[in-house]
C-alpha cells in the first residue's frame, strides 16, 4: 500500500471518526449535580477511570474498522463495515444523551441491549474474514455489558425516573 492513501486513508478517516464520537459523547457526559447525586453501587469503578477505558476502547475500536476495511473484499463489503460501525457510534452517542443529557438511566437501560447488539455484531460478521476486527471489539463488548449491569443497577436504586 502506497503513503498515497491506500495505508493512511483509512487510519485516518476510523481515528478521526472515532475521535469526533468519543467527543461527542464525552460532551453529553455531565457528571455534575444529578449525576453525583444518584446512589450508586459500591463496586462502580472511580469516574477517572472511564476516561481511559473509553480511550483504549476507541482505540481497539479503530483498529478493528480498520482492520475490516482492509480485508473487505468487495466494495459492498466496505460499505457494511462502514454501517456497523456508524450504528455503533450513534447508539454510543445515544446512550449518552439518555442516561445524561435527558436524565433517563432507564431509557438508557433499553437502548444499551441495542448498543451491545451493535458491538455484537461486527463481532460475528467479522470472525471469518477479520478475525483481529473481532478480537479488538471483545473488550468494548465485554465493558459495556459491565456498563449494562451498572445501568440497571442505578435504575434499580434511583427509579422511577420522571
Amino acid at each position: 500500500m502506497t503513503m498515497r492513501g491506500g495505508f493512511w486513508k483509512p487510519v485516518l478517516v476510523a481515528a478521526s471518526v472515532a475521535i469526533f464520537i468519543a467527543v461527542l459523547g464525552g460532551t453529553l457526559t455531565d457528571t455534575g449535580v444529578w449525576y453525583q447525586g444518584l446512589r450508586k453501587p459500591s463496586w462502580q469503578p472511580p469516574d477517572w477511570l472511564f476516561g481511559p477505558a473509553w480511550t483504549l476502547i476507541f482505540a481497539l475500536a479503530t483498529a478493528s474498522a480498520v482492520h475490516a476495511w482492509r480485508n473487505a473484499g468487495s466494495r459492498a463489503q466496505r460499505e457494511w463495515v462502514i454501517g456497523l460501525f456508524a450504528l455503533n457510534g450513534f447508539l454510543n452517542v445515544l446512550w449518552s444523551t439518555l442516561f445524561f443529557a435527558l436524565k433517563r438511566p432507564d431509557w438508557a437501560l433499553i437502548e444499551v441491549a441495542f448498543l451491545w447488539l451493535s458491538i455484537l455484531l461486527p463481532i460475528i460478521v467479522f470472525w471469518r474474514s477479520a478475525r483481529p476486527a473481532s478480537l479488538y471489539l471483545v473488550p468494548y463488548l465485554l465493558w459495556v455489558s459491565f456498563a449494562a449491569f451498572l445501568n440497571l443497577t442505578v435504575v434499580r436504586l434511583n427509579g422511577p425516573f420522571a
